[in-house]
């Protein structure tokens, strides 16, 4: 397995930084989750630069790898990160949460990039795990990347997933966790404590990886294996 040179990992800091920019730009037009915007910015900045299989210039490309963001509350990080890849113009950005805008306050088909409108907690690794399901009845080798919130994982559905995808072996479906501790509520350990969520994965038959998903080696070294 290959690793990222120092060059690299100051390319996707610099990208990662431009896009903090841009999403502090769209706070003017209305109600944003910042915080968990902000928390899982590196991992879509590497998976968008270094590991997904993608074309910006033909959204609907068979053979791409997929990615759901279950925790649709977080768009504006892939938002940010679908302009610097070229999917649509900067420009609309700044019309975020504005009436018939491309990019609302939670993910729709009509924005290109957009796998599944997201938003309702928990329907995320479902609809990832079916996806990926489809994959070789189509005779594809795309992959699933689906990213959850660990306030979301309190929802029962996400374990109905986990354990599908472990009893059919749904190998071509990675899962992310966001663990950053927190949800609108105050402290997930507080509303209602999910862990040990490694041993919860892990007891479905998955393969856990436990990161820094700030650091950006880490990251692709983990999404690449």
């Amino acid at each position: 397995m290959t690793k990222l040179s120092n060059d690299e990992i100051r390319s996707l800091m610099e990208k990662s930084y431009k896009c903090r920019g841009d999403i502090i730009k769209m706070l003017r037009y209305g109600e944003v989750h910042i915080g968990g915007a902000y928390s899982c910015l590196d991992v879509i900045t590497v998976l968008y630069n270094r590991i997904l299989k993608h074309d910006p210039k033909n959204p609907e490309w068979k053979d791409r790898d997929r990615f759901i963001l279950s925790a649709g509350h977080k768009c504006l990080a892939l938002y940010t990160v679908l302009a610097d890849q070229g999917y649509f113009k900067e420009d609309i950005l700044w019309t975020y949460n504005t009436f018939n805008t491309m990019v609302p306050m939670h993910p729709e088909r009509k924005t290109p990039g957009i796998e599944f409108p997201t938003g309702s907690l928990g329907h995320g690794l479902p609809l990832a795990n079916a996806i990926a399901l489809c994959a070789p009845l189509d005779k594809k080798d795309y992959r699933v990347f689906c990213m959850l919130g660990d306030g979301e994982c309190e929802e029962g559905s996400v374990w109905e997933a986990a354990m599908a995808a472990g009893h059919y072996g749904t190998e071509n479906l990675i899962a992310i966790v966001d663990k950053n501790g927190l949800q609108v509520n105050g402290y997930t350990k507080d509303v209602m404590n999910i862990d040990p969520v490694e041993d919860k994965f892990k007891a479905f038959g998955w393969a856990v990886k436990t990161i820094d998903g700030h650091d950006f080696a880490q990251i692709y070294d983990a999404l690449s294996s």
